[in-house]
């Protein structure tokens, strides 16, 4: 029994098929804003049927906010490795710290060799792999360090400048089944790739051990490498729990076909995993040491406990529930697990901006900051960036049912007043409160303007973001009130 104590996290694998861009980027936005954690996508290069995995990757990452992406897994013998690594760290600066690496040694080599590339063996594939990762990180070194310098059987780069450096530590997640691709796992990743069509459940336990022993005998503490795992269609969420605790799996990456497919995984499956892992570890830790409770299960053999204490629907479904983020702010102090649990998520973080907006207008006024500079960085945040007259939550849902429902059905407004009538008055005053909050934001970049211009001082702006947090926190606070339980109700179409 392996918990390696890993956060979960869920993920997607949209198809990067040429005939439907647009279906692609629409599931990669309704995983960003479902709340998944991840984006990633194949990487085939002499595959005339599908798009450029990284640059569809860049244009997924412009139109998502929170989502990471990664190649799901790189193909290294036809994306040299300075090339790849100053790839991954621009789209990383330019996406604000989201994108992961996944890589492999390669497969198909009549295909690569048909696009330009060398036949290797599986041991010169390996060495490839092994030198192309000490590329990559010096490469991501950035500014300071020594210029990179390898010279390998494969990849010989003498004399490089490192840089540009990722905007964060990008993982490095590696795609192996094979006891010398698991050793070079155990010693260089940061996290294990498999699919569950090569590598079965029955299998992990014993791959997983030659990771661990490989990372020991190199140093490393085998926590430190995240096990990820493509899973098949329809894996169910006590299924995908039981690899979480007896396995160690703690990244879950769904194939996706449907906008359907998203919300199931991100809504249904990826709540009740949490639920029934976060159970099972709350009793472990609660648990008498072993020395003073009974004989545990004999090992290999899984802790049927494991998912015994988690609440079950009676379709068979784990249940899931929602930990408000404030105890304090609107209605997030009250349970939610339908829709309404995620406005009150979304207005979390508009409640987390505007913290940040006031405190970038104190630097001003303090003299810290130019009022240039805070009006760049004032522009970057959701809030500014909103169209207030869809609404909070409206903007970023609205973006992938588009297409999808005639439309009366384009935003969240709507549909609520084709469920319940009787909240046009309530709808009727946030539209008119949405209106306000956009002009109040017009003001501020006004007043910031006007205090680089010398036409107005930093009395101004205050007054302006004093008459922002007003209209913004009671705002938010009355539309939980009278839309979450209506969310929870009639969902969001």
């Amino acid at each position: 029994m392996t918990d390696y104590g890993h956060d979960l996290q869920f993920g997607i694998f949209p198809s990067p098929d040429a005939t439907a861009a647009d279906l692609t980027l629409e599931l990669s936005e309704a995983a960003d804003v479902s709340g998944l954690d991840l984006v990633t996508i194949q990487d085939h290069p002499y595959q005339a049927k599908h798009l450029d995995a990284w640059t569809l990757l860049s244009v997924i990452a412009a139109r998502t906010t929170s989502v990471r992406v990664a190649l799901n897994v790189g193909n290294l013998p036809l994306r040299p490795p300075v090339v790849l690594a100053r790839s991954v760290a621009t789209l990383d600066r330019l996406s604000g710290g989201r994108v992961e690496l996944g890589l492999g040694t390669g497969a198909f080599w009549d295909a690569i060799v048909a696009a330009g590339g060398t036949r290797l063996s599986p041991g010169e594939s390996i060495e490839s792999l092994t030198e192309a990762i000490e590329v990559i990180r010096a490469v991501w070194a950035g500014d300071g360090a020594p210029s990179v310098r390898v010279e390998g059987q494969h990849h010989r780069v003498v004399g490089l400048h490192p840089g540009p450096a990722p905007a964060h530590p990008v993982e490095i997640w590696i795609g192996a089944y094979k006891p010398r691709m698991l050793h070079l796992t155990g010693r260089l990743a940061d996290g294990w790739l498999p699919s569950m069509g090569y590598a079965e459940p029955s299998a992990l336990r014993e791959m997983n051990q030659t990771i661990d022993d490989a990372a020991r005998k190199a140093g490393r503490d085998p926590a430190a490498i995240r096990r990820l795992y493509n899973i098949t269609p329809r894996v169910g969420a006590e299924q995908l729990a039981e690899l979480a605790l007896e396995e160690g799996m703690s990244t879950f990456i769904a194939p996706v076909s449907s906008l359907t497919d998203v919300h199931r995984f991100a809504s249904e499956v990826a709540p009740a995993v949490r639920e029934l892992v976060q159970d099972e570890r709350d009793r472990r830790a609660a648990a008498p040491s072993p020395s003073s409770s009974s004989p545990s299960s004999p090992e290999g053999s899984p802790d049927q406990s494991a998912v015994s204490a988690v609440p079950v629907r009676g379709d068979g479904e784990a249940t899931s529930r929602h930990t408000p983020a404030s105890e304090t702010e609107g209605v997030a102090a009250q349970a939610h697990s339908g829709a309404g649990a995620h406005l009150v998520e979304v207005h979390d973080g508009l409640r987390a901006e505007l913290t940040r907006l006031r405190d970038i207008v104190e630097q001003v006024v303090d003299g810290e900051e130019q009022a240039h500079r805070a009006r760049n960085a004032i522009n970057e945040l959701t809030m500014r960036q909103n169209n207030w007259t869809l609404g909070a939550y409206c903007a970023q849902y609205c973006r992938f049912v588009t297409g999808h429902h005639g439309m009366e059905d384009r935003s969240v407004f709507p549909h609520l007043r084709r469920s319940d009538p009787a909240l046009t008055p309530v709808l009727d005053r946030l539209e008119s409160e949405h209106l306000v909050i956009h002009d109040v934001l017009e003001q501020l970049d006004e007043a910031l303007v006007g205090l680089v211009s010398g036409g107005s001082g930093t009395a101004e702006l205050q007054r302006v973001v004093d008459r922002l947090s007003t209209t913004l926190l009671e705002h938010l606070s009355y539309e939980e009130v009278e839309l979450v339980p209506a969310l929870d109700r009639h969902g969001f179409y």
